[in-house]
């Protein structure tokens, strides 16, 4: 048993495109568990839980499996692990613990899920007995699951009790921006005869509304809040307490949201607006808004002095909550996002938990609608890679696919997601780009095919705006894709399809660089990591050639044929969104480390800064096991050498930094050597096996 100084007092519950909140930003990595946690009782007036389903996690590969054999295909299956420890026999109750939980010491914060939501109490007392904190628990027996905070072995032991089902990591997520929008998307066409939502609402799971602002008027429906509140997680919920619901619960203008004059839950009025604010896609309808995100103010955490993130939990109890109101729901909002996928990830260990919360609020009438991301990836965000989720990418006011968004066959629809112009706290009008800005278009206009026809299953309605929807017709992933572009003038206005539009995606440039492309920078002129063994220092960059497709966009037809649409690259339009880059080529771990080592590579500070966001979304390591948030703490992990866990996570930084480059899309070779590193069984030789595969 561990001895703590303070005496467990409290309950607390801990929030992230992630998430946070969706502009084209990306996760960053979950606070790492205060040493000394404390717990404080539930509020005395609790809000009602809604009823849900139990979820269970997929459970993780047999423990005793030799880890090497994801290290990469092709290698030998490692037989020993380290220390000259004798390899376990399978083991059904480590197969319930996520791999990776608590491996490099220290205490994770996870989710607990339970056979029986009747067992929560009792389950949660043996907790901590057995001295895990237990940081949040359902105030209801309707939901199969409690947070607690614990060292690998303790939820290991944890992990015996029969009444629990898994153990996984409680994930975060961070966020992933009308007028000449709605006219593109036929909205102005739809609200001529009549059709505002009216009758109909839209949940918005964000950072929150400003509740007096005109652009609302008094279609503010429904207010929650589920905030995580620990050390070094503040709730954003009014009263400070873990949850809040009625009216008022989801201010975005409470000292909370403050940091230096600058209002951070800026995200969630910005949405809420799109979807339905007066100038918004559904002007008539009724907007429930929901505060999923908390405030952490760690540098090491958020890579600045502050940012919102949203708990994998928190999002659970929204969606629950949302699942109980009685007034219509036409969709769901989330404009934030997590770990990238290029396949669908209904199955997966991030995806299972999610898809039975999207099918239930499907089967009561509800879609989930959520942001692709932001990443110029020819795939989608978690969870907008669940199958029964719309997912959805941006557009721009020229018909074409916007150069920061994601792609591909797991993309439901495109949305205009460049310069839109929405409400903001403080009464304010605000322009913002990302697939944040996207996805409450598709929501909206949700709402008003539900109000025109109540009746019609919502599966349906989404499949009809899918197939009336302006086809994009472009290359992802070595295939053709087509992907419809919300059109809503055929969907509602009676208006014809509009003809096809083949896609020449721009190649993205959002963030400064001085030379895209750099030559060896180990000149002598920045302070050089040492040579590993591995073979980390070989090697020179290759960078592929930029493109600089520059034309003015091709006139759209009037007549039904396919037209190609190459838009110039607006410097405004992607401002601030950032996403991967273009040079692609391979650097080593030797000319990373020069180019984060501030301001002595050719790579500006600014998009070595993003390339770490990206990572820290993309990566399992990073964000729970390597905190390389900042400049600094990535140049000494690239500098590592000695250990083969150091020398596998420099030759792991040195791949998802080639990969934000611009490298191959597939990131499969990565998470396979991921696997290794998160396994508390791999032995040296696995781990020195799995750094090499990586730097051939």
């Amino acid at each position: 048993m561990r001895l703590r100084p303070l005496i467990v007092c409290s309950i607390v519950l801990a929030l992230l495109p992630a998430a946070t909140p969706a502009y084209a930003d990306d996760q960053v990595p979950t606070p790492a568990p205060a040493a000394q946690a404390t717990a404080a009782p539930p509020p005395t007036a609790p809000p009602a839980e809604p009823a849900t389903d139990a979820a269970t996690e997929p459970t993780a590969p047999p423990a005793a499996e030799p880890p090497a054999t994801d290290a990469a295909p092709g290698e030998p299956s490692e037989a020993a692990p380290s220390d000259g420890a004798t390899p376990a026999p399978e083991d059904k109750v480590e197969d319930k613990v996520e791999e990776g939980l608590g491996v490099d010491g220290g205490t994770v914060r996870a989710i607990v899920e339970l056979a029986d939501p009747a067992q929560d109490a009792p389950v949660a007392a043996q907790a901590a007995r057995e001295s895990v904190d237990v940081v949040l628990q359902p105030r209801t027996q309707e939901q199969p699951f409690m947070v607690v905070e614990g060292t690998a072995e303790e939820l290991a032991a944890l992990a015996e009790d029969p009444r629990v089902t898994s153990i996984h990591r409680d994930r975060t997520f961070t966020p992933t921006a009308v007028s000449g929008n709605l006219t593109l998307i036929g909205a102005d066409q739809a609200h001529a005869k009549g059709f505002t939502g009216a009758g109909q609402a839209v949940a918005v799971l964000d950072t929150g509304i400003d509740r007096d602002h005109p652009y609302f008027g008094n279609r503010i429906v429904a207010e929650a809040c589920f905030s995580n509140a620990e050390q070094g997680v503040r709730s954003l919920c009014p009263n400070g307490q873990p949850q809040q619901t009625g009216a008022g619960a989801a201010d975005a203008a409470t000292a909370a949201c403050l940091a230096d004059g600058v209002n951070l839950c800026e995200h969630g009025t910005h949405v809420a607006g799109i979807a339905a604010g007066g100038g918004g896609v559904a002007p008539g309808a009724g907007i429930v808004a929901v505060q999923v995100f908390s405030r952490v103010d760690d540098e090491d955490v958020c890579g600045e002095p502050s940012c919102l993130l949203a708990f994998e939990s928190s999002l659970r109890q929204a969606m629950d909550w949302v699942a109980t109101l009685t007034q219509p729901v036409a969709a769901v909002n989330l404009s934030l996002g997590g770990e990238l996928s290029e396949t669908a990830c209904d199955t997966g260990e991030d995806g299972a938990v999610f898809k039975q919360k999207i099918d239930a609020l499907l089967a009561k009438g509800v879609a989930t609608v959520v942001a692709a991301g932001n990443e110029y990836f020819e795939g989608a965000s978690y969870p907008a890679c669940v199958s029964t989720a719309v997912a959805v990418g941006a557009s721009d006011d020229a018909d074409a696919m916007a150069d920061f968004s994601n792609r591909g066959a797991l993309v439901d629809l495109f949305a205009p997601g460049v310069d839109v112009e929405s409400s903001v706290p403080d009464n304010q009008m605000a322009v913002h780009s990302g697939t944040s800005m996207a996805a409450p278009h598709v929501a909206g206009a949700l709402a008003l095919m539900k109000a025109a026809s109540p009746g019609t299953p919502t599966a349906e309605l989404v499949e009809k705006l899918k197939a009336s929807g302006r086809p994009y017709v472009y290359q992802a992933n070595g295939a053709q894709v087509t992907t419809p572009r919300l059109d809503l003038a055929a969907a509602l206005a009676g208006a014809a399809t509009q003809p096809p539009v083949t896609q020449t995606p721009v190649i993205p440039e959002p963030w400064p660089t001085d030379d895209a492309s750099p030559d060896d920078p180990s000149d002598g002129s920045a302070p050089a990591p040492g040579p590993t063994d591995d073979g980390q220092d070989s090697g020179d960059p290759d960078p592929a050639p930029t493109s600089t497709a520059t034309s003015s966009p091709v006139p759209l037809p009037t007549v039904t044929v396919t037209v190609t649409v190459t838009p110039s690259p607006s410097p405004s339009s992607s401002a601030g969104v950032c996403t991967r880059g273009t040079a692609g080529g391979r650097m080593s771990a030797k000319q990373w480390a020069v180019e984060v080592h501030r301001s002595s590579g050719t790579i500006a500070d600014a998009t070595l800064v993003c390339y770490l966001k990206l990572i820290q979304k993309a990566s399992k390591v990073f964000p729970e096991t390597t905190k390389a948030s900042s400049l600094g703490k990535a140049y000494r992990v690239l500098k590592g050498s000695g250990t083969a866990k150091a020398k596998l996570d420099a030759a792991l930084l040195t791949g998802w930094l080639n990969w934000a480059h611009g490298g191959a899309n597939a990131t499969t070779a990565l998470k396979a050597a991921e696997k290794v590193r998160l396994s508390g069984k791999a032995s040296s030789a696995a781990l020195r096996r799995a750094a090499k595969t990586l730097t051939r």
